[in-house]
């Protein structure tokens, strides 16, 4: 549990400190570890601080944050533009884009910011790092546009061969072992059924299951989600687990049982294959370890510095 809320301060350093704190506001933003160090030098730790005090009162929000972080960097770089709403002028924003419409957590970011206001007006809630676990870079700007259609053509599908994980992963500077460590984020949470009932009723169009899939799994996932399943059921990404970050994920996909096509889809590459058979056996504190260098890599995706963007005054409107 101890390690579960230290990842999740992690994800909200970064999504609560994206942008600079008001004092730089006219020098050149880097993005380094320790960014706000002169000018709100308790930045990391007041957003560090709020995020443990929602992870105490209901552990599963690291999932939901987690996933905040993911689609954001994937969609315009980590920029916050998920955290914008739709207005009359700016046309749907990402966070409404089907694949976004099941996000949450964005109230944490907003009390993060919140409180980061009350020591340091003008600081970002978007981004901030907890040197236990990896340290993160802090310095990025905030976007101006966030687009519902840019959403769904970037964001990975559930149903995503290997072949187009790999190139949008690439897309990012991603590599193929950043994909099936950062795929190691299903670890934690839940899914819709919509994410995954087409592996279960029709795969390729015809009525049948996928194969990829274990059948003893499929008919456990077929008496939870029925073919007119309700849209609210949801499923544990590795079952009884749903709040225990380690590696038991891998194991679930060596033995067929990996919620999504995309998960099972790691084995149809040699080197993805090969990575996640290596860590279906190594211990939690690796794995964090290895979870920990691809993470900072996405973070670096995309970013704004110097005078792009700019310094968001509220996370879900442009200035």
């Amino acid at each position: 549990m101890q390690l579960l809320a230290k990842l999740l301060a992690l994800s909200v350093v970064v999504l609560a400190l994206s942008s600079p704190i008001a004092g730089d506001a006219n020098c050149p933003s880097l993005l380094e570890v320790g960014h706000y160090r002169q000018s709100c030098p308790a930045a990391e730790s007041i957003v560090r601080a709020t995020v443990e005090g929602y992870f105490s009162r209901d552990p599963t929000v690291t999932a939901p944050l987690l996933r905040l972080h993911f689609h954001d960097c994937f969609v315009r770089g980590c920029d916050g533009s998920v955290l914008l709403n739709t207005t009359t002028t700016s046309g749907p924003a990402e966070k409404d884009a089907m694949p976004n419409q099941s996000l949450d957590g964005f109230y944490v970011i907003d009390a993060a910011k919140a409180a980061l206001e009350s020591q340091c007006p003008g600081a970002t809630a978007g981004n901030t790092g907890g040197a236990s676990l990896w340290e993160v870079q802090t310095g990025r700007r905030d976007g101006r546009v966030s687009s519902a259609v840019e959403a769904v053509a970037n964001l990975p599908s559930s149903f995503a061969d290997f072949a187009k994980l790999k190139e949008q992963f690439a897309s990012k500077g991603l590599n193929v072992k950043d994909l099936a460590i950062l795929s190691g984020a299903h670890a934690i949470g839940n899914s819709h059924c919509a994410s995954f009932a087409k592996r279960l009723y029709n795969f390729t169009g015809n009525g049948d299951a996928d194969p990829s899939l274990d059948p003893s799994y499929a008919a456990a996932l077929r008496a939870r989600c029925p073919p007119q399943f309700d849209n609210a059921t949801t499923v544990e990404m590795v079952p009884g687990s749903s709040t225990s970050f380690d590696t038991d994920y891998y194991k679930l996909v060596v033995s067929r049982k990996g919620l999504f096509h995309s998960d099972q889809a790691l084995l149809q590459d040699q080197e993805a294959g090969a990575l996640v058979y290596s860590l279906q056996g190594s211990s939690t504190q690796d794995f964090v370890q290895r979870f920990g260098v691809s993470m900072v890599r996405m973070g670096r995706a995309g970013v704004l510095t110097g005078s792009a963007g700019e310094i968001r005054k509220n996370c879900a409107l442009v200035n």
